[in-house]
């Protein structure tokens, strides 16, 4: 079974330097038909104006991953891990028993996009943590690359939770496949360009809930596609 979630369907809030989508939940927006799909609880979709961001303020109890999609995105946290991302690093922090963080648009001149997730952990009171992954083009192309798992490891990052989470870009010559096991589900998102997902189409900031199905079969209807997958329980 696949339910499509259309990127028009979320959440949208513009505070002039902060335009935001929510595909769940979050913020003043409440739909009680999407407030979390399993374990996966957010997914912000946020482009901050130059030299904006958020100030210090603090998180518990979740897995945060953030994927910068173009631009720059100046972190500092109460870990005392002070980065700026660049388009195609991801970031994993685990809150556990108390953050604190900012986040910023590190260009003084361009705007920054990028995704903000949520997933809950599998046990709460953690010992806070803080991971950083780079990509480059080639490790997604024609492939769902594995970016984070509950072993990490060997370039990915890990997340305390059952759950895995693959990055792709589609070409013509490679589609993108991928075998659902027995009992979990998964959730398919665009980031950019548009793609089809088990034969429905999809467009950026689109989404696909799939459950009951053994198999995702993902082709770019336009070069480059790049999805967003979720393995979850």
């Amino acid at each position: 079974m696949i339910t499509i979630r259309k990127s028009d369907e979320r959440g949208h809030a513009n505070h002039g330097w902060l335009n935001t989508f929510h595909t769940f939940s979050f913020a003043s927006y409440y739909d009680p038909k999407h407030v979390g799909f399993g374990p996966l609880r957010v997914i912000n979709e946020d482009r901050v104006s130059p030299g904006k961001g958020f100030g210090s303020h603090g998180h518990e109890d979740m897995e945060i991953l953030t994927y910068v999609i173009s631009g720059a995105l100046a972190h500092k946290d109460s870990m005392g891990n002070v980065e700026t991302l660049q388009a195609n690093d991801l970031q994993r922090m685990t809150a556990g028993t108390g953050i604190v963080h900012s986040e910023f648009n590190g260009s003084t001149k361009d705007p920054v996009h990028f995704l903000q997730i949520w997933i809950h952990p599998a046990q709460y009171g953690l010992t806070p943590g803080y991971e950083q992954l780079s990509l480059s083009e080639a490790e997604k192309s024609g492939r769902l690359r594995l970016v984070a798992s509950p072993e990490g490891a060997n370039g990915v990052l890990k997340i305390h939770q059952d759950a895995r989470v693959l990055i792709g870009q589609t070409d013509e010559a490679k589609p993108l496949d991928y075998s659902v096991p027995t009992g979990r589900k998964a959730w398919v998102h665009v980031i950019h360009g548009a793609a089809s997902v088990n034969g429905q189409p999809l467009n950026a900031g689109d989404a696909a809930a799939i459950t009951d199905e053994t198999m995702i079969a993902i082709r770019g209807t336009r070069p480059g596609a790049e999805v967003l997958l979720f393995d979850l329980r």
